[in-house]
């Protein structure tokens, strides 16, 4: 997922996204504790997808902010 996709999305779908993101993150914290998680990779690709969809809902406010 990278930054152009997520800035055709729309602030809903965004949030959603970051929703699912933050359920994933929070499985793979679990299957690292239960020392299930076979790809250790993942968490660091979502924790930064987490933070690519925080920092493009923070432009859309920003741009909405000022349009206003």
């Amino acid at each position: 997922m990278n930054a152009t996709e997520l800035r055709d999305k729309t602030p809903d779908q965004l949030r959603d996204e970051l929703a699912s993101l933050k359920k994933e993150a929070f499985n793979l914290r679990f299957q690292q504790a239960t020392g299930q998680l076979e790809n250790t990779a993942r968490m660091r690709v979502v924790r930064r997808d987490v933070a690519r969809v925080k920092t493009i809902l923070n432009e859309k406010a920003a741009t909405a902010a000022t349009e206003e």
